[in-house]
This record gives C-alpha cells, structure tokens and sequence, in this order.
C-alpha cells in the first residue's frame, strides 16, 4: 500500500455517515460509549478491536439491527434514525455479513436478486436479471464465476464473498460494512475479496471493514479506527500508524509510541 494513499484520502474525501456520542446498553452491559466516528466516501475505514470491544454491536447500530439508546447518526448530513435493516437499505447502507446470508440452494442470479425480482407483465424477467448480475460482477472485476446460474453451494469461499458484495452494488449501496470479509479464507481467495474491497474504492463507495486480520487492514484500509472496552479510542490514516501502536490501542486503549515511530 503506498504510503501516501491513507493521509490523502482522509482529507480529500466526503463524510458519507456521521456518528456522535452513540452509545448502547444491554442491561447492564454498556456495549458502547460515546463513539464518535466519520466515514468517508470513497475510502475503507477498518474497524479494529479485541473480543468484546464492540465492533459488532456498532455494525449493528449502524445496519439498524440494534438502534443505538443515545447519540445520533447522520447520513450525508442529515440526521437519520436507522431502527430497521430496510431502513439502512434504503438509504443505501448494505452489510455483509461473515455468515454472508446467501442460501446455497438458489443460483447466483437468484441470491442477487432476492427480495428484489425484476417483473414484466407479470412473470419474473429472467433475461433483465441474468444479465444485470453478469454485468455487476464484470464491473468488479470477478472473473472466477464461471456462469451467473451456478448454485451459490459450488462456489468457493471468495467467490461467495464475490457474489455477496456484487449483491451490495447491485442494490445501488453507497456504504458496504464488511464482517470478517476474509475470515476462513486461503491466500488465492484472500487475494480476490481484498482486489474487490479496493475496486469498491474506485467506484467512489465507502467501505467500512471489520477485521481482525491487521496484515489485511494494513494492505486495504485507508484509516484505521480502533475500539477498546466499548470506546472509540483512535482514528488515523493508515499511513500514520503502525501494527505495534494499532496492538497497542487494541489492548490497553491508548499507546505510548509516537507517530514518527510509525512513519
């Protein structure tokens, strides 16, 4: 990754979502605290952070499966509460699960489209769909499927990932959330699903990454955001940081190494 790539796109891109003070309990558990957190168009802002530190009640505060008790969230500046999935879709926020949510009994063409048919005059428009989802997978770049009506049970783990992603593009989503996007992975498919999360990039959509994996948020993200204990406790530009200041704030919530250390 070029040095230079994550300083630059922090400064030069758009604020896509807003997040300030969001904060959320269950029960007495206090899942999040305050988090403050903007993420812009056209740059992966990874989400890192130890078991536990609430990477996934966010993603979920932010998909609408569990609205936040306090704070506020804005969407291109404007202040939206987001208390259904349907909700996140339409304003064109899409989260890919690490499960993927894709049912391996129904071709690629069928998963893309779930929920969303294409009708004319009254029957399924099966020509519209096969060529829409052959078109979205040629846009990304994912040359490995080798036809558009293969059962999603034939595919590979980073094809699926593949397919799960183009399904996000498809529905015109200006914000994907990916969770563990490379979890299980072998290098080759690794490979593949981090090519497609830059690709994303390029088209001028944001990408929010949740991972554990710090040499693949190093290669990919252009900002670095680190939780510990339910707080947000850093954001930088990738380029700015290192894995021993990232570890360190993974762990403890603050560090002691410089930032020219990191340079």
């Amino acid at each position: 990754m070029p040095a230079t790539r994550g300083a630059a796109t922090a400064a030069d891109t758009q604020t896509l979502l807003r997040l300030t003070g969001v904060s959320k309990a269950f029960g007495p558990v206090q899942a999040l605290t305050d988090v403050r957190l903007d993420v812009p168009a056209g740059a992966v802002t990874a989400l890192v952070g130890d078991n536990g530190a609430g990477k996934s009640t966010l993603i979920k505060c932010i998909s609408g499966i569990s609205p936040p008790d306090a704070g506020t969230i804005a969407w291109k500046g404007r202040e939206v509460r987001i208390d259904s999935p349907t909700v996140a879709n339409d304003l064109g926020i899409q989260t890919v699960y690490q499960d993927l949510a894709l049912c391996d009994n129904l071709d690629i063409v069928q998963n893309m489209f779930l929920g969303r048919e294409r009708l004319r005059r009254g029957q399924l428009n099966e020509l519209s769909m096969e060529q829409a989802a052959a078109q979205t997978l040629s846009e990304l770049a994912v040359t490995t499927v080798r036809s558009v009506r293969q059962l999603v049970a034939s595919l590979s783990g980073g094809q699926r990932q593949s397919v799960a992603i183009a399904k996000a593009v498809l529905w015109q989503s200006e914000l994907v959330i990916m969770d563990e996007p490379t979890a299980a992975l072998g290098v080759a498919q690794t490979r593949m699903v981090l090519d497609l999360v830059r690709t994303l990039v390029e088209r001028g959509q944001a990408v929010l990454l949740v991972s554990h994996n710090l040499l693949d948020v190093f290669e990919v993200a252009d900002r670095i955001a680190v939780m510990w204990q339910g707080r947000l406790v850093d954001v930088r530009p990738t380029a700015r940081t290192n894995q021993a200041i990232v570890v360190d704030l993974m762990t403890t919530g603050e560090t002691s190494r410089s930032v020219e250390q990191a340079t």
